[in-house]
Parts: C-alpha cells; sequence; structure tokens
C-alpha cells in the first residue's frame, strides 16, 4: 500500500495530486494547484513552492514522491526556471525523507492514455476515468495525478519484474 504524491512542477502554477495505491487498486485522495504569486522576485516563488509542498507533505502524509521531468523546450529561460522550482519540490519531499521518483511527461502520457504524444485534455480524461472521478480536475492537477498513477503501475512492474511476489503474515514478500 502507497500513498503517493504527484507533483507537476512550475514556475507560476504547481499541480499536485494524491492518491492511494493498493495493488492495481488506485483510490483518490486530493488534488489542486499552488496558485504562485507572480509579483514577487524568483526566490520567493521557490520559497513558496517549497512551503506548500511541505504543507501538503504534512497534511497528506504520503510515503512516496513523484515528480515530472524537465524537458528542454525552446525557452531555455522557462526550462531553467521550471528546474528551479522542480528542485524546491524535491528539497521538500527530501527533508521529509520521502523517496523521489522522477517520470518523462512522454512517458506520464503513456502510461495513463496509451499514447505518449497524448494532449491534456486525453490525460484529463483518463485520469477522470481511472480514479473514477465525477469530473474532470484542472489541467495542471490532473497532470500531477497522471504522474502519481504512472509511478503506481511503475512500482507494480517492478515487482513482477523482480520475479514476482508473495503475501505472508499481511506483508508483501518479493522474492
Amino acid at each position: 500500500m502507497a500513498i503517493i504524491l504527484g507533483i507537476d512542477p512550475g514556475s507560476r502554477l504547481t499541480g499536485f495530486g494524491v492518491i492511494h495505491a493498493q495493488g492495481s487498486k488506485l483510490r483518490y485522495i486530493t488534488s489542486g494547484c499552488i496558485r504562485i504569486d507572480t509579483s514577487e522576485d524568483l526566490a520567493f516563488r521557490l520559497k513558496q513552492i517549497f512551503t506548500c509542498v511541505t504543507q501538503i507533505i504534512d497534511e497528506q502524509n504520503p510515503n512516496e514522491f513523484a515528480i515530472e521531468q524537465v524537458f528542454m523546450g525552446k525557452n531555455v529561460d522557462s526550462a531553467l526556471k521550471l528546474g528551479q522550482a522542480r528542485g524546491s519540490a524535491i528539497v521538500a519531499a527530501s527533508m521529509k525523507e520521502l523517496p523521489v521518483f522522477e517520470y518523462a511527461a512522454r512517458s506520464v502520457k503513456q502510461a495513463v492514455t496509451g499514447r505518449g504524444a497524448a494532449d491534456k485534455e486525453q490525460v484529463q480524461h483518463m485520469v477522470q476515468i481511472l480514479l473514477n472521478l465525477p469530473g474532470k480536475p484542472q489541467a495542471d492537477a490532473a497532470d500531477a495525478l497522471a504522474i502519481a498513477i504512472t509511478h503506481a503501475y511503475s512500482s507494480q512492474n517492478l515487482v513482477a519484474q523482480a520475479g514476482g511476489s508473495k503475501q505472508k503474515n499481511g506483508r508483501l514478500k518479493v522474492f
């Protein structure tokens, strides 16, 4: 059983999503967006991300942390700011001694929709279906939930690839 916090980092808007994963069963816990005060300097915005992610960790008590990797777009400045936002979130998780897992955006889309080139709307739709939500989550929150789902799927595959699993006395043994 895992409670997974997924983060879709951004210097203006950072999505978060928390799910409970037990085997192949996924359950939605919460999601939302951290809206960053863009009138402040970058250092203050990074502090906001760190503080809010720390607060989410304290409130939701996840035991795993998954975040999207930086991708290099056309705008180098944007990529650097995104990397700094990621760093703030990763440090928050690290300070709470959570294991950190990173996933490429293409891998997340592939895991959730079956297509590595899926658009945001397709990701929102599949997150809604996979977590049995009554409506589509906001785009950044859906991306964060998709990252958490990808980690849950990845963790299941790692157990299977390790040679299977066996239940004994309520504990999962990997051999």
